[in-house]
């Protein structure tokens, strides 16, 4: 899909810079995973805490099945 941003130069000379990046879609593509994954980490931890487990859970019995 084609697009057509209006981005910042410096950031993006930053961004190549300091990521290594060839080409300005290699860097705006690795900030863009990087950006979802931090985004669904935080969906993670919101969930930390509320999960309760069962204190009589036998993991290891588990693993011999």
């Amino acid at each position: 899909m084609a697009t057509n941003l209006a981005l910042d130069d410096k950031l993006i000379i930053q961004a190549k810079k300091v990521g290594h990046h060839k080409t300005k879609k290699e860097a705006v593509m690795a900030a863009l995973k990087e950006y979802i994954a931090h985004k669904k980490q935080q969906e993670i931890l919101k969930v930390f805490g509320t999960i309760d487990f069962d204190q009589n859970y036998d993991y290891k019995k588990a693993r011999k099945r």
